[in-house]
C-alpha cells in the first residue's frame, strides 16, 4: 500500500447491493483513515450524495433497478468534477472502461481489487485539478513570426 499521506477526513461514498462486499471495503478504507458512508442501492446513493459532500464515490456496476453506469451518469450531471470508481466482476465481458462508463477508474473484482482500489482512491484524492479531456492537453499552435521585408 502506498506510503503517501492520505488527505485528512476524506469522505467516500461506497455503493454496493452486496452487504458483505460493502462491509469489507468500508472496514478497509476506514482503517486507512477515510470517512465512509455506505448505500445499498443507486437510489439510496443519490439521496446521500445530494445531501452530502463526497471526495470519491465507489460503486458496484451490477445492482437492481439502477446499475453503476446510470448512477455515474446522474452523479456527473449533478457534479461533473466528482471522482468515481466503478467496480465489477464483469469488466472485460461487458467492455467496461473509463470511456464507456464515465468513471475515472474501472476496477475488476479480483484478488488484486483491494490494492487497486486503495491506489486509485489515493491517486484521485491527490489530483489537484479535475481531469480534462485529452484534447485539452494539446498545445495551441504558435503564431508564426512575421517576415521582415
Amino acid at each position: 500500500m502506498p506510503n503517501t499521506p492520505r488527505p485528512a477526513g476524506a469522505c467516500i461514498l461506497l455503493v454496493d447491493d452486496n452487504r458483505h462486499g460493502l462491509i469489507a471495503r468500508k472496514a478497509l478504507l476506514e482503517e486507512l483513515g477515510y470517512q465512509i458512508t455506505t448505500a445499498q442501492s443507486g437510489e439510496e446513493a443519490l439521496v446521500l450524495f445530494s445531501a452530502g459532500q463526497f471526495d470519491v464515490v465507489v460503486t458496484d456496476h451490477k445492482m437492481p433497478r439502477m446499475d453503476g453506469c446510470e448512477l455515474i451518469r446522474r452523479i456527473k450531471l449533478a457534479r461533473p468534477a466528482t471522482h468515481i470508481i466503478l467496480l465489477s466482476g464483469f469488466v472485460e465481458p461487458l467492455g467496461l472502461t473509463e470511456q464507456t462508463t464515465g468513471a475515472d477508474v474501472v476496477i475488476a473484482k479480483s484478488a488484486g481489487e483491494i490494492r487497486h482500489l486503495v491506489r486509485s482512491v489515493d491517486r484521485l484524492l491527490h489530483q489537484r485539478v479535475p481531469r480534462k479531456p485529452a484534447a485539452a492537453h494539446r498545445e495551441a499552435p504558435r503564431p508564426r513570426a512575421a517576415r521582415a521585408n
